[in-house]
This record gives C-alpha cells, structure tokens and sequence, in this order.
C-alpha cells in the first residue's frame, strides 16, 4: 500500500502543478484579470524569447555528452516519423471530410513539446530532466514542424514550397535557441555572471506563464462542435502516440530518465501551433482548438496513469 502511494505522489507531483496553473489561467481569464491582450502578448513573448533563453541557459551550462543520447534522439525522430505515417494511412478511412485529416492527423501526433512537455520533464526529474530534455525537444521540434505543413498541404491541396518549410524551421526561435547554445556547450564556454543571473531570471518566467496563457486560452465551448473528428484526433494523441512510442522505447531497451522523457514528451498535449498552422492555412481551425482544447486537459490524466505505470513496472 505504501508503494503504491508512493507511486502516486509521484505522478500527481509530475502532472499537479501543472494542472493547478492551467486552472488558474482558466479562472482569471473568466475573471478578467487576464485579457485577450495579456495573452496574445505573454504567448509571443514566451515563444519568441523566454523559452528560447530557457533552452539556451540549459543547454549551454550542461556538457553535450550529459544531453540527450543519439540513441535516444534518433529513436525519437524514428517514431515519430512512424507514427506519422500510420495516422496518415490511418485517417484516409476514418476522418471525413477528407479536408480535415490533416488537421486531425497533426493533432494526433504534434505535441505541445516546448511548455507542456517541458515542463513534465522538469517536475519529474528536475535540472537533469531539463538538460536532457531540452536538445531532444529541438530536434523533435524540427520534423514536427515539417510534418506539420505536409499533413496540412496534403490535405488541402496546398503547396508551401520547400523553401518556406526550410525558413519555417530556420527562423523558429527555439531552434535558434538550441543552435546559439550548442557551441557554448561544446566549447565549456562560461557566460559572465551578470548575463547568466539577468537570462535566469528571464527564463525562469518562461513555464508558468506559458502554462497561465495556455489556460486562459482553452475554449471548451467549442467542443460542442466538430465531435467525431476531435474524438479521433483526441485519441489518437492521449492513446496511440504515448502507448506506441512507449512500447516501442520499452522494447528498444530505453530505461529510466531516458525513457520517461520520451513518455512524457509523446503524452504532452496537442501543439497550439497547430491551430495557428491551421488557421494561417485556411484549414478547419475550430476543429484544431477543440483538439488542443480537449488534449490539454485529458493529457493530465493520461500522463498521470503513464508515470504511474512505468512508475510501478520499474522502468522510470
């Protein structure tokens, strides 16, 4: 009995905080005290600059051999094509109208890596979850961004030019981030005192309040509206990936800290990149925040279930 409290304490300490801050985005938007304005501006200036400096300062104080392995980024990368894939082919039979697989295919697979999935790698594992996290999180960051724009092309019948997706990935502002911080790592580079403690302090407001704006912006209204195909994306994201690319780690002998990143990272919600993606495409843009709508909140109780699974069988 002790054990499994202990297991469970464990899991709500992963996923708790972070739904304690969603909710507090929710209940002071309804509130008021948080306005469309505030939210706009606090999402661009977590994007484009606080997680940014966040990745970088942790990146640049952790020595490349202490990040993700290769094994583990290339597993990644490797699944995550996968099971790209299989939705793809997946969704040609179950997904009507045919102009909105795109939308619930990368609704499926594209997860909310840079705050969520960050941030559930941090509360399990702490400095080291970071570290480890943050190099892996880049590289992932890349493919499902491409992935992204092809899923959504394919579908509706929309061509963006391989020079677009190249200057899509080139001027993301966590890829810049990671890039910028990969020589300092490499070269045992000591950034001044100053620079470091004034980066700290403005990283350090990175997560909570992405996970305030994030709250505040969850719209669960508009779930009335477009329910199968949110059902099947919503599936597809809290079940299929998570269970898939945990299983298929298990089996490839990933083990521990390793492993529970992956997990964590795959049972991360649906990206709200994707409705910006949607939306700026003219594809199905309600459905795409129902998705992430409706991911956001069930990712909390199927990421708990995950920890305490792996959690219980050793292997986290």
């Amino acid at each position: 009995m002790a054990d499994f409290l202990d297991i469970l304490a464990f899991s709500f300490s992963v996923t708790g905080p972070i739904f304690v801050i969603l909710a507090l985005g929710v209940v002071l938007r309804r509130s008021g005290m948080l306005t469309d304005g505030f939210v706009d501006g606090g999402s661009r200036l977590v994007f484009t600059a606080a997680l940014p400096t966040l990745l970088f300062i942790s990146i640049s104080k952790t020595r490349i051999a202490d990040a993700a392995s290769p094994a583990m980024i290339g597993y990644g990368l490797a699944a995550t094509l996968a099971i790209y894939l299989l939705l793809e082919w997946l969704a040609r039979f179950i997904v009507e109208p045919a102009r909105d697989r795109g939308v619930v295919v990368q609704g499926a697979f594209r997860s909310n890596f840079g705050i969520i999935g960050l941030a559930y790698c941090i509360n399990a594992y702490g400095e080291a979850g970071m570290a480890a996290a943050s190099l892996y999180l880049g590289l992932i960051t890349i493919l499902v961004n491409v992935l992204g724009v092809v899923t959504l092309s394919r579908s509706l019948h929309r061509s963006q030019g391989a020079g677009r997706i190249v200057k899509g990935v080139l001027t993301n502002p966590l890829i810049i981030g990671i890039v910028l911080a990969l020589p300092v790592s490499a070269l045992g580079l000591r950034l001044p005192p100053l620079l470091l403690q004034s980066g700290e302090y403005f990283a350090g407001m990175a997560l909570p309040l992405a996970l305030l704006c994030t709250g505040a912006s969850l719209n669960f209204r508009s779930l009335r509206t477009e329910l199968a195909s949110t059902a099947l994306a919503a599936g597809g994201k809290l079940v299929v990936m998570p269970l898939v690319f945990t299983l298929g780690a298990v089996l490839a002998g990933f083990r521990g800290v390793e492993l529970g990143i992956m997990m964590l990272m795959a049972s991360a919600p649906s990206a709200a990149a994707g409705y910006v993606m949607a939306r700026a495409m003219g594809g199905n843009a309600a459905l795409a925040a129902n998705i992430v709508a409706l991911t956001t909140l069930g990712s909390l109780f199927t990421t708990s279930l995950g920890v305490m699974l792996l959690r219980s069988a050793g292997l986290m």
